[in-house]
């Protein structure tokens, strides 16, 4: 039972999307480079080895990163693996750090290299659980306004007494 070409490279590029190693944007790209290599390899085979076959390259297209963040996952770039964050440790296997692979990728510094629904999860539990209430300065900060506060409610109390004596 024979494939075509074609349907070869169908299936491995299909292959690669299921294991989340290519995005389905580039399907279409990969398939095409995918088809020429095996047509390469298929005119090399038909003679015999002797004559050498230049698979033709197509340049890489810009990366965008908007597209590795989605709601439930984000796509490492430099892989193309696809986790809820990107953590220092996998960042570490391609020998980056955070910093660095924004750099790389022209990402913003504020942009969180997790998926949106994980950012979005965390922001509501930073606003309920309100950490900067519970921050030193921002005790100290409110003791003082509330001194001030007592102290001004207590002047014109005292001012309120002696207008109604005289």
């Amino acid at each position: 039972m024979s494939q075509t070409l074609l349907e070869m490279a169908k299936d491995l590029v299909m292959a690669q999307v299921e294991m989340h190693r290519l995005s389905p944007e580039d399907m279409h790209q990969a398939l095409q480079q995918t088809y020429a290599s095996l047509q390469a390899l298929k005119a090399q085979e038909a003679a015999n080895g002797s004559v050498a076959v230049v698979t033709p390259e197509i340049s890489p297209e810009p990366v965008n990163w908007r597209k590795s963040i989605t709601k439930h996952a984000v796509m490492c770039l430099a892989c193309g693996a696809s986790f809820k964050q990107l953590s220092v440790r996998h960042l570490k296997e391609h020998g980056l750090d955070g910093k660095a692979y924004r750099i790389k990728y022209d990402i913003p510094r504020a942009q969180p290299l997790a998926a949106k629904e994980i950012t979005s999860h965390r922001q509501e539990v930073v606003q309920r659980t309100k950490p900067w209430e519970k921050a030193p300065t921002f005790v100290k900060a409110q003791e003082k306004a509330q001194k001030a506060v007592a102290q001004k409610t207590g002047r014109a109390q005292r001012k309120k007494t002696t207008k109604g004596k005289s």
